[in-house]
């Protein structure tokens, strides 16, 4: 890929439990202290599990993503004739009125270029972010808005409660002993991506620059990822082959792990498939320890608090750690945040049915 069209990061927002704005969610991941806590969205009286992380005083989801939209163009300094050179890549639940959602955003926001869906449950926002790398990266694009929301609602949290996924001990510990499930939780973010000529052209100082991708799929069961952790492997190397990079350049994961017995273990797996002896050495967190898992959202939210961490030199807490387990051998980051001089760093997702997708970060 040439140089001028690498995607970069101009413009981001950002609201979870920890709070509104991309530093508020940086502030909350550095901490470590989880924002999980009893449900007053709605009724959990039936439910086996009554927490997540849920934002107070929330919005509509379409209000929330509009305002989410408005503030990422802000940032990135977009004006509203700039504004209509811009498609939107939209992340959310499925169903008939996503598309009507997404051309409503569209036109709300005055992005005038064209809109596409993503409902491909836990990877849709960083499925997204991939496509619009690569539309930037092949010359299709100049710039690409992309939104993705979740906010705790009672028929998915009935579901994976129904499931028993929910952890029952209200508490979500990525890749450690005793780990008991995941948790839900708000996330509604924005991010506006440019080419490198672009915005250089703008005189917009970028925040991170998207230099490699990757996604794969393993197909092993509907539900319970591949215990040798193939396709997310697969999904890492397509990123680092992307950018040119061997795998000694990632200086952080920011991983998938939800805190699911098998679904954590594959992960260390695929790590280690695909990094080799770095596996063992690289500082590994996952931030939905302290946010929960906002599903569609995940990829997106995720992305922003990783920009962040590498851009401001310190690595999330893993929260809720027990201690070690062997099927996890990894250098996890507990107890307090990591000072860092990494200059690239990966987040991962992966989602029912076996999908992975792998996104590569680098400073600007």
């Amino acid at each position: 890929m040439a140089e001028a069209r690498v995607a970069q990061l101009t413009g981001v927002h950002a609201v979870s439990a920890l709070g509104r704005g991309a530093d508020a969610q940086l502030t909350g991941v550095l901490a470590g202290a989880a924002a999980f806590a009893p449900v007053r969205r709605f009724d959990t009286a039936a439910r086996r599990v009554t927490v997540a992380a849920t934002l107070p005083d929330v919005g509509t989801l379409a209000d929330e993503l509009a305002a989410a939209i408005d503030a990422a163009c802000a940032a990135a300094g977009l004006d509203r004739p700039r504004r209509a050179e811009c498609a939107l890549l939209l992340a959310v639940h499925g169903g008939p009125v996503a598309s009507v959602l997404a051309g409503q955003l569209a036109d709300h926001c005055g992005l005038g270029g064209r809109t596409r869906v993503y409902t491909s449950a836990c990877v849709s926002a960083s499925t997204a972010v991939a496509d619009a790398a690569a539309l930037i990266g092949r010359g299709d694009l100049d710039r690409v808005v992309v939104a993705a929301g979740y906010l705790v609602e009672p028929d998915q949290f009935a579901l994976f409660d129904a499931g028993r996924a929910l952890a029952d001990d209200g508490a979500v510990r990525p890749f450690s002993a005793g780990r008991r499930g995941l948790l839900l939780g708000d996330g509604v973010a924005a991010v506006v991506l440019e080419s490198r000529a672009v915005s250089r052209r703008r005189g917009v100082e970028p925040l991170a620059t998207v230099v490699g991708w990757g996604r794969a799929g393993d197909a092993f069961h509907p539900c319970q990822p591949d215990p040798s952790g193939t396709g997310l492997a697969h999904a890492v190397s397509s990123a680092l082959r992307r950018a040119g990079l061997p795998p000694q350049a990632v200086g952080y994961v920011n991983a998938n792990a939800t805190g699911t017995a098998q679904s954590d273990a594959a992960e260390a797996a695929a790590l280690h498939r695909a990094l080799g002896g770095h596996a063992a050495r690289v500082p590994v967190s996952s931030t939905k320890s302290v946010h929960g898992h906002a599903l569609e959202a995940s990829g997106l939210l995720e992305l922003v608090v990783t920009a962040y961490a590498l851009r401001h030199g310190e690595l999330p807490v893993n929260a809720g750690w027990l201690a070690p387990d062997e099927a996890c051998p990894l250098t996890v980051v507990t107890d307090a945040s990591r000072r860092s001089t990494a200059t690239h760093a990966l987040t991962l997702n992966a989602a029912f049915g076996g999908a992975n997708t792998a996104l590569l970060v680098g400073t600007p």
